[in-house]
């Protein structure tokens, strides 16, 4: 056998060998060989890297290999593959294959064999963490960032839970190309049409195809547009959705197109924001709500708002001030509890960098942005963020935002997948409303009244999305209905949308 590696304490002189059982990953081979379906059986999503044993990683990558060619594997069809292989020579070349089948103890309980296997390889990969993180702890000949450290350990470990670091660094056309024929089928049978997850507004689902995984989305627009509504929206849209494929159709969670949903609050506070959702849903003006000028039969329907929610999952975060190191350690938290499935952040300039580029805010901006998109990748999960837009829009005629008034730094626009921007143009010209007349206006200012309400009613109760950037698509507006008495965003009616549905 191959020697194994050693890993010493610093202040130990006995070494120790790393966690395996060779003669659990024989007795699992020799079930293979002799019964080809055990892997079919398996929970577990064991790999060829997962066994210590280098030989024995070889004869089952080949297996595996195979076996995807429709081909019966015995110790005999793939004894030409093993030939010149020095190291299985040194155990006793293709009769070793041979002997993996002798006794077939392993067909007693293959599935627990699998599991030991991938445990043990888990816990190397756990132990190469701890040693790397001693290491470069002890190391501080260079500079000293326990802080940084800390985060890059909490990535390691987390990518350990997830089984996902051992022979991650590259992936096959053939194992990505199956992951995309899997959404394009989600697509199919979605009924929407959307491959991501849901944002439960259908055109703009239309325009998009959903949110996809480890996107990351800049959502912007200047206050009062309706940023924070539209991402309370999506949410509890896609929690709702996720809650009613599960619980009441029974569907597999993976083929849903809803997901568990995380929302990082940085501005308002969890109850804030629940009563927000819950004046959406119930359609009271939360105003009112906080007044608690509202009727028993507005209380009512609270209540059996406040039930339907009770089981949602939507799991709100409201720790003000939070860095982007101590966000993304609370997601990837979420993730192993509650397998999220879409990240919303309130908003991307109330977080905080590394500290180090506190000096020069645009740096700053850039490194959350950046770490932003790491953690779309890393959960792959969409991460809609919001972002405020600098008040160069209010100084033009034209007020709709364009991608150059993104505030702080163009890293926002080069790291986002998608940028949208929230516009209402009800909101701008409610601003230029004329007195309205009276006896004794003149019949110019009668017609500029006239005029304005014209247009009100064709802008009154309606927002535009503006998709200024999207890599998977086109760009374009969608237009969406606003109850800004409820801020509840919605779907228009066909003949009410005005102009063409994208622009």
């Amino acid at each position: 056998m191959a020697e194994t590696d050693l890993i010493t304490r610093p202040d130990e002189t006995a070494a120790r060998a790393l966690p395996a059982n060779v003669e659990a990953e024989a007795a699992f081979l020799g079930a293979v060989l002799i019964d080809n379906r055990v892997i079919e059986e398996l929970h577990t999503q064991l790999r060829p890297e997962h066994f210590f044993e280098p030989v024995h990683n070889r004869i089952y990558a080949r297996i595996l290999q195979l076996l995807d060619r429709k081909a019966v594997v015995t110790p005999v069809t793939l004894k030409p593959y093993f030939e010149a292989d020095e190291a299985l020579k040194e155990l006793g070349g293709a009769a070793y294959l041979a002997r993996l089948t002798a006794d077939g103890q392993g067909l007693l309980a293959p599935r627990e064999l699998a599991e030991q296997i991938y445990d043990l390889a888990l816990l190397r990969e756990l132990v190469s963490v701890g040693r790397n993180l001693v290491t470069s702890a002890l190391d501080t000949s260079e500079r000293v960032e326990p802080m940084e450290q800390i985060s890059e350990a909490e990535t390691a470990l987390y990518k350990v839970a997830e089984g996902a670091s051992v022979g991650s660094e590259a992936v096959s056309f053939r194992q990505s190309s199956l992951v995309a024929i899997t959404q394009i089928e989600k697509a199919l049978n979605s009924g929407g049409h959307i491959s991501g997850r849901t944002t439960g507004l259908d055109d703009l689902n239309a325009k998009i195809g959903g949110l996809h995984d480890s996107d990351l989305i800049i959502l912007a627009g200047r206050p009062a547009m309706g940023k924070t509504s539209l991402a309370t929206n999506i949410a509890f849209n896609c929690a709702e959705r996720y809650l009613e494929d599960v619980e009441v159709h029974k569907m597999d969670p993976a083929k849903s197109v809803g997901a568990p949903t995380a929302f990082f609050s940085l501005e308002m506070s969890a109850d804030q924001l629940a009563t927000r959702i819950l004046a959406e849903q119930a359609e009271i003006s939360s105003e009112r709500l906080r007044r608690g000028s509202i009727s028993r039969e507005d209380f009512q329907r609270i209540s059996f708002a406040s039930q339907r929610l009770a089981e949602l999952p939507l799991y709100i975060d409201d720790t003000p001030g939070l860095t982007i190191a101590a966000l993304r350690t609370r997601a990837r938290r979420l993730k192993r509890r509650h397998n999220i499935g879409l990240i919303v952040i309130d908003y991307l300039q109330l977080l905080q960098g590394s500290g180090r580029a506190n000096d020069n805010r645009v740096n700053e901006i850039s490194e959350i942005s950046r770490g932003l998109k790491t953690l779309a990748k890393e959960l792959s999960v969409p991460v809609i963020a919001l972002s405020q837009l600098s008040r160069a829009v209010e100084s033009r005629e034209d007020k709709r935002p364009q991608l150059s008034d993104l505030r702080e730094s163009g890293s926002i626009e080069q790291d986002a997948d998608m940028v949208w921007f929230i516009f209402r143009e009800e909101y701008y010209h409610n601003a230029l409303k004329p007195d309205e007349p009276t006896e004794t206006s003149t019949g110019d200012a009668i017609a500029k009244y006239d005029t304005w309400m014209q247009r009100h009613l064709e802008v009154v109760n309606k927002a535009t999305v503006i998709i200024a950037k999207q890599r998977h698509g086109s760009t374009g507006n969608v237009q969406l209905l606003f109850q800004s008495e409820f801020t509840k965003f919605g779907n228009l009616a066909p003949d009410s949308r005005g102009y063409a549905q994208f622009d």
